[in-house]
């Protein structure tokens, strides 16, 4: 029988949606999870403007930061602005309510969303309250959807303790991230039913931070010392989440040299301004992360969140591809740094920024970290202070339009940083 494609697409998303996350041995067998939706193709496109909404974790301004960082630097083609709305013990019904004076009236084209940590108020698996979780994560998509707003609505994470300040916690750390478990499932039903995409910050969250510990031991904390605001190491897992979601692919930009002929191409906003001899000058119009090497077995790390998100093969590839060697070894000297690898590594690609993770774009990449991290701290400000003053009950128009002056300072100083790189690759055979 002959069936429509409508038809099949719907009993594929059907059998998807009973489908199970794939689970390690690693990961204790009650943690049954809901098969997460992939991002199919990227949702950024060119003059975005992104809102990065959540609770505490959000405010933290370091999973926000990343972003950011990334998408200015690695997709810098994309001209894309950010801003942040991270409100501490904020749930999605209070997020709800405040979405028209704080976001929607920055017009943002594209938001995504992290709630689920309050909202589950740390008790184990409750029906009313998951039920008031569905309606407000529901109501908040589409809200967004009805101000022309694309979604991805992202997980919470886990927790690794429970947190002696909420004083009506209840049960162990276990049962409440089996609670969180359940949100997470809701939050992708919520997606499909609503047709957005959806980012599953918890179950990296649960299988790194298992993975993390029996290697490193029980004191290596992915969710933080305190067990449930994640220290750098948490917050590169949860970036890397949220940019998958996003549906960002991770090539910053190729760069091919063939050592017979002496001529060199590249393509994701790189550009050869000269080649000869396997000396390539080039121009880097997107650059990669870059981040200080650091000790991985500390959860309070970006090296460790770096290492465990996999962050720079998923989302962080300028690769250098060689052709034409006619010796085993050939060295690579970008900048001032030399690394020697062998014919084949080089003939099937290798991640510069992986091999050489202080290099040329480096400081450009500095910059840029500082003029995002100065901008989101102030966006902080505007919204939980200045919004919330005397002076803006009175006038809010007001307000907004003063306290925006020093926010476009700011996105001014961060665009200020936006310049290509200029680099030398010299390639040559070991002998």
């Amino acid at each position: 029988m002959r069936y429509p494609c409508a038809f099949l697409l719907l009993c594929l998303g059907l059998v998807g949606c009973q489908q199970t996350q794939p689970r390690p041995d690693i990961v204790p067998p009650e943690y049954v999870g809901r098969l997460a939706p992939k991002t199919p193709a990227p949702l950024l496109q060119k003059g975005d403007r992104l809102a990065i909404c959540g609770d505490s974790i959000t405010e933290q301004k370091m999973y926000s930061l990343l972003m950011e960082a990334y998408i200015v630097a690695a997709r810098s083609d994309l001209h894309v602005t950010v801003r942040q709305y991270g409100w501490s013990g904020e749930q999605a019904g209070g997020f709800l309510r405040r979405m028209d004076n704080d976001v929607l009236r920055f017009k943002p084209t594209i938001a995504t969303t992290c709630y689920g940590m309050n909202d589950f108020r740390y008790v184990p698996k409750d029906d009313a309250i998951a039920a008031t979780y569905r309606a407000n994560q529901t109501a908040v998509v589409r809200k967004f959807k009805e101000a022309g707003v694309r979604v991805v609505l992202g997980s919470s994470g886990t927790i690794h303790s429970v947190p002696p300040w909420v004083k009506t916690a209840k049960g162990t750390w276990q049962e409440l991230n089996l609670a969180l478990l359940d949100f997470r499932n809701i939050g992708i039903e919520v997606a499909q039913a609503e047709q957005v995409a959806f980012a599953d910050v918890y179950w990296p969250m649960l299988v790194k931070g298992h993975q993390a510990r029996a290697k490193y031991g029980e004191g290596f904390k992915l969710e933080g010392n305190d067990g449930v605001h994640p220290g750098w190491a948490g917050h590169v897992v949860m970036a890397t989440a949220f940019l998958e979601g996003l549906g960002l692919r991770g090539d910053v930009g190729q760069i091919d040299v063939d050592l017979a002929t002496g001529q060199a191409n590249a393509r994701y906003g790189q550009r050869i301004m000269k080649a000869e001899g396997g000396v390539v000058s080039l121009r880097s119009f997107r650059i990669p992360a870059s981040f200080e090497p650091g000790d991985v077995t500390k959860d309070g790390t970006i090296a460790a969140g770096v290492a465990l998100a996999d962050f720079q093969k998923k989302l962080n590839r300028l690769t250098l591809r060689v052709a034409g060697a006619k010796t085993a070894q050939v060295k690579v000297t970008w900048g001032d740094v030399a690394k020697i690898f062998t014919a084949a590594e080089l003939a099937k690609g290798v991640n510069l920024a992986a091999e050489f993770p202080q290099n040329p774009t480096s400081p450009a990449f500095a910059k840029i970290w500082k003029a995002v991290a100065e901008k989101q701290a102030y966006e902080t400000k505007q919204i939980k202070t200045l919004f919330r003053s005397k002076e803006a009950k009175a006038d809010m128009e007001a307000v907004v339009k003063s306290s925006q002056v020093e926010f476009d300072r700011l996105a001014a100083a961060l665009q200020a940083t936006l310049k290509p790189v200029d680099s030398t690759l010299k390639v040559e055979a070991v002998r």
